[in-house]
Formats: structure tokens, sequence, C-alpha cells
């Protein structure tokens, strides 16, 4: 948040003359002499190739989040990425053209932040579409899996993927989150001054790409981030090769800590992914994600599974939710439900003391003026240059960023008529979900919207998945045991959509603010990017869909979240009467501890707090596996090691690293898929098991 300092000075000239007034406006360089920016109309922004561009990475990074989704659950941050690939991609298709004697319109940094935009809004519904959790949850696969006799699992509360529905679904529940804030973009992003710190991160790593210096670093980023995915992509077609038929051969399965700890899954498994996993995310992730699989796999599981034929059945199958397999999973959902209830409650309190503070804090030296019809908050000018260039350049950005209003009436009426026909259509898809509960749902959204957006802007920490659960608990237990569990994950899916999507086109305006680019050409861009997303998000879906075996504990695309889910959704119907003995007790423990160990982390000082682990993340291993927890450690102390031999090196070209390896793998998954699905099977099968077998 910014704080507002003395005006001494007042100004007068008009900021706006005419339309090519407007236009022209003088930046700084990086450290060269200044150069005179034309900003392009909003219109001009939004330019066909940066669509095609964003169409392509669009279905890349959804690729990358299906198969993030599908293994572990964990997504790290790819904006740093789709704004470094989108500047690569258009500088080279401009600079073919220019060699090939075409005339090219010059790439500016408003169309790089439009292709940014949509990317991003393209592959978030990869994610906050559900296909790896909430929607997933309602297959027949899942439904089996948790047990047809386990209490509360009924088969009508089954629906298995389908494409159509999918998109249709998509397509009713994606927008309204973009309408829903649009009105108080102004009152965010100027007057609360909320960081947005991955949005400011994003404008600043755009704005350096088109200046001498930055375009350099930027040509040496591409160049870093192609050779890591050349030898990414490398090497999962070599692991292919040894992988077999089934899901115990290969690298994948290489028993590198000794076979002991093998089976109790800690082994590195060579995955470009997850070590690039490990580049990108925190250290204190990282730490966090191994602390929890110690924990689970090291103490928790042997300890439980001493107890069978005590506190459960002996005879029980491994996936069988009355035995350990039910422990690993409550466990986990307890810490993610810990985690997610202390962040929402804190969020909501800092967002209550800052807007009271906002609204009662008196401005005794600051002037506003009204200029070309623009109110503007003016920051002291100072006698020395230096602050009469940053009050320039925040008048320069606080003029584009208003002068391509949206009015208050068209986002008011599109989200009317959006939410009246979700209201409609989401009962056709989902019985269980009755019009009036939808209706219900979208009164109350845009108030969740708003409360998760500010508190994104605080922290960088956007909390739709745990607004979603919320609404499924609530919804589940007032439709109850007749569709409850259905009624609960359509629910989860209509509040996890609009509360996500406020938030990253809030984060997307502050980002076109820092790069001078219209808000109106990052509404189009969200709203088109979202299209995209209905469309792209559930094809390449589909492909893994039935392309791999999905949903299966054994399968590496076990989709861990989708069991989880459907687990909530049933203790929101049926309570907790029916978990395993000394589960609930179990649970309740790490629930505590998952609320203590965040009040630890915000009372102590930040040189102990930053050792502190986080919750949400040592969640994830218990139901999973420690393997990709082995990983991702791998790749925290290829950085550490990094920063401390060369720390300029490791921030330049981390990111890029970390891409590369993660988009190779990624890229791998479609000749991957087609093998799959023309029943082409690996030649080989490597293969470990003690000598004396």
């Amino acid at each position: 948040m910014g704080t507002e300092q003395a005006a001494g000075v007042e100004i007068s000239e008009p900021l706006l003359h005419d339309a090519r007034a407007e236009r022209k406006i003088t930046v700084g360089g990086s450290d060269e002499q200044e150069e005179e920016e034309i900003i392009p109309e909003w219109k001009e922004q939004i330019t066909i190739r940066g669509l095609v561009v964003s169409a392509l990475l669009g279905a890349l990074f959804c690729m990358i989040t299906h198969k993030l989704n599908l293994t572990v659950g964990i997504i790290p941050s790819l904006n740093v990425a789709a704004g470094l690939l989108g500047f690569f991609f258009v500088k080279s298709w401009t600079g073919f053209l220019s060699k090939l004697g075409f005339h090219v319109k010059p790439f500016t940094r408003q169309e790089n932040t439009v292709i940014q935009t949509c990317v991003v809004a393209c592959y978030g519904l990869a994610f906050s579409g559900g296909f790896g959790s909430y929607l997933l949850s309602m297959d027949e696969k899942t439904y089996k899996l948790i047990g047809e006799d386990y209490p509360g699992n009924r088969a009508e509360d089954v629906k298995n993927p389908g494409l159509l529905w999918m998109m249709g679904f998509i397509f009713v529940v994606s927008f309204l989150g973009l309408f829903s804030l649009v009105p108080l973009r102004k009152v965010m992003v100027l007057d609360y001054k909320l960081t947005y710190p991955s949005g400011t991160a994003t404008a600043m790593l755009i704005n350096s790409f088109h200046t001498n210096t930055g375009a350099e670093l930027a040509r040496k980023q591409v160049s870093c981030l192609g050779k890591y995915l050349s030898i990414s992509f490398i090497w999962s077609c070599f692991k292919w090769f040894f992988s077999g038929i089934g899901d115990s051969c290969g690298f994948d399965n290489f028993p590198s800590l000794g076979l002991t700890l093998f089976n109790n899954t800690f082994y590195f498994d060579f995955s470009a992914t997850y070590v690039g996993c490990g580049l990108i995310c925190p250290h204190i992730v990282n730490c966090s994600v191994l602390l929890g699989a110690i924990i689970s796999w090291g103490f928790l599981c042997p300890f439980i599974s001493q107890r069978a034929g005590d506190w459960y059945p002996a005879d029980l199958g491994s996936n069988d939710f009355k035995g350990l397999y039910g422990y690993k999973v409550f466990v986990a959902i307890s810490l993610i439900l810990g985690d997610g209830i202390y962040n929402l409650i804190k969020i909501i309190a800092i967002t209550i003391k800052e807007m009271y503070r906002s609204s009662t804090k008196h401005y005794n030296t600051a002037v506003i003026k009204e200029v070309a019809g623009v109110q503007l908050n003016l920051i002291d000018l100072s006698a020395d240059s230096e602050g009469s260039k940053l009050l320039v350049e925040q008048r320069k950005r606080d003029a584009v960023f208003l002068k391509d209003g949206i009015p208050f009436w068209f986002a008011a009426s599109g989200y009317v008529a959006l939410a009246a026909i979700s209201t409609a259509t989401m009962p056709m898809i989902f019985p269980p979900l009755k019009w009036y509960l939808v209706l219900c749902s979208y009164i109350l959204a845009p108030a969740l919207a708003f409360c998760n957006s500010y508190g994104a802007g605080l922290t960088d920490w956007s909390l739709a998945s745990t607004y979603g659960k919320i609404g499924l608990f609530i919804i589940a237990s007032l439709v109850g045991s007749n569709g409850g569990v259905l009624a609960g994950l359509a629910a989860c899916g209509v509040m996890m959509s609009i509360v996500s999507t406020a938030a990253d086109l809030m984060q997307d305006f502050k980002t076109g603010y820092l790069t001078l680019s219209s808000a109106k050409s990052m509404f189009v861009s969200q709203l088109v990017g979202t299209a995209m997303g209905c469309v792209i998000a559930p094809l390449t879906f589909w492909m893994y869909w039935t392309a791999f075996d999905i949903g299966t504990p054994d399968s590496p695309y076990k989709a861990p979240y989708a069991v989880i889910y459907r687990e909530m959704a049933i203790l929101g119907v049926e309570g907790f009467s029916e978990l395993p003995k000394h589960c609930l007790a179990i649970c309740c423990g790490f629930f505590g501890a998952a609320l203590a160990i965040n009040l630890l982390r915000d009372v102590t000082p930040k040189k102990v707090s930053q050792f502190i682990p986080i919750p949400m993340a040592m969640a994830v291993p218990f139901y999973i596996g420690a393997y990709f927890a082995i990983d991702m450690f791998v790749g925290t102390i290829v950085l550490f090691v990094w920063e401390r031999i060369n720390r300029k090196d490791a921030e330049d070209y981390a990111g890029a690293v970390a891409s590369g390896l993660i988009c190779g793998d990624g890229i791998w998954t479609i000749p991957s898929a087609i093998l799959s699905i023309f029943r082409i099977n690996p030649p080989i099968c490597m293969y470990f098991k003690p000598s004396s077998s």
C-alpha cells in the first residue's frame, strides 16, 4: 500500500489536450536518455498476432497446469514465463518479417502486457475450472475409489467428465468474476494503492524488456529457457523408452535412496517438472513440502500401520478409506482447512483494518485537483527534478488508466445478465443444485470477490480454493443426503471461479497501470483469454483423460484433490461419524497445529518466521507421497547453491531455467498422449527389486 505525501505546488495545466496529445508520453529509459513513447489506443494494443501467440501459449500452459494438477496439485506462478515467451515469439516474428522486407508494426510493452494477460486468463481456467479437483471429484472412478458402501457416497452423485457439458459449465461460471469488481478498479489500484506483488513484478519485467539493456537480458533469458526446454523434452523422451507397461517401471520408480525408503515413497524420480517447480517456488515452500513428507511417510504412516487390526481392519485394501488411506486423506484435509481458515480470517481482518484506516485518514497535506474531468491524487513535487519526474510519471499512469473507462452500467448489466443465464443453466447441468441456491451464491459472490481481491493485493495470496471449500460445505449441508455431494461440488466451482477471476483481473489492472496499458484493453484481453480458456482448458484436459489413467492411486496422474474434494462434500453431508478409529482426534490435532503454526509465523520476527513451515504445503505429501518433495528439494538446493555462487545470475536466469524444465516436460505430454492413444507401449521396463528375490 502506498501513502500519499504532501503536495506543495498546485498543478493547473491540463493533462489531456487532444487525441494525439493523449498518446504521446515521455518515459525514462533504463539508464540512457529519455525516449518519447507513443501510447497506442486500446484497440491497437490488441492485435491478431498477439491473440495467436496468446492461444498457443495458453494451450501450452493449460497442459502444464493440468499435468501439475493431476499429479501433485502444486502449481507455481507462470506469469513471468508468459510475459517472457510472449516477448520472444512476437519479437522473433517481427524480426523474421523485417528481414524479408515487410513493414511490421512495432511491438510495444502494451501489446506484451495484453498477451501476458490473455495467457494468464486462459490457463487460469485449467486451475479454477476444477479439472483436477471438484469436477473430477464427481466421476465414477473417484466414487468407486472411496467405496460404493461408504456412508454418504451415493451413485446418484456421480457425473462423469464430458467435453460438451464441461465447456458449457466453464462458459456460464467463468465470466461473472470479470464483471463483479470492474467498477472498483480505481478504488483498488489508485485509491487504496494495493501493491499486487505478482502483478507489479510482471509489470517491471515487461517494462524492462522494452528498454535496450532489458531487451538484451530478455534475449539471453529466452536462449536459456530454450536450452533447458530442449534438455527437458529430450530427457522426458529418453525416460519413456524405459517406462514399460504399467506404473512400476522406469526412472519414475528409481530407488535412488534405497529400497526401504523407496517402499515409503522416498526416492528421486528424475522429474524435470518438479525440479523446475523447486527452482520457482520459495525455499520455505519446498522445505515445508519435504517436512510434510518426513512427518507423514517417515513417522505417521508407519505408526498407524503398526495399529492395523486394532484401529482398523488389517485386511483392507491400500485404497480403502476405512483403513490407512482414510487417515492420510483426512489429515491432509485438516491441514488444508486449518491453513485456509486461518488465512481467510487474517486477510478479512487486515482488509477491515486497512479500509477503516483509509476511511478515517485525514489528507491534510494532499491537494486533489480535477484535471480534464479526471480526479488525480497529486504527490509532493519537491524542489528537485527527481520528485518532479515521479509526479509526472504518476500523473501519466493515472491519466492512461482512467482514460478508457468501463461504464458502471455495462459492468452491472453484464453481471446481472450472466448471473441470470447461469442461474437458469446450472440446475440443468447439476440437478441437485437448485436455482435459488445459485442465485444466493451470485448475490454473495461480489462481496467475497472483493475480500479475496483486496487480500491478494495486500499479500499476493489468492484464497479462491478456500472460498470454494466454504461454499462446498454450506451447500452440501443445506441440500443434505439427497444430492448434497454433487450440489456442494458444483457450488464450489461457482464460488471458486468468481473469486479467482476477479482477483486475477485486479492483478492485471495493476500490471496494466504500471505498463501504461489501457484498462479497457486489459478487460477485453481478460474476456478474450477467458473465452479461449473455456475451449482450450477442457480440450487439453480431454487429451489427458482419453490418453492416460486419471485418478488411480497407483497411476502417475493420481489426481490427489479429486478424492479430497469429494470427501469434503461427504463430510458436509454426513459429518464425522464414519471416520476410522482415532482419526478425528488426529485430524483435530493437525488442524490445531496448522492454526498454531500460522499464528507463530505472524507473531515472530521475520528473521525467525522465514524458517517456520507453511501448513498448506506440508499437507500435499500426506496423500501423494514423498517422491515429488525430494524432486522439489533438489530444485531448491540447486537454487540455494546458485545464489551463493552468483546471486545476480540466479536472479536473472533461475526463472528461465525453471520455466524451460517445466515447459519441455509439458510439451512431451503431447507425443506421449498420442503414443498412448494409439496403444504404442515403451519397449523396455526398467524395474528394481532386492537381489535376494
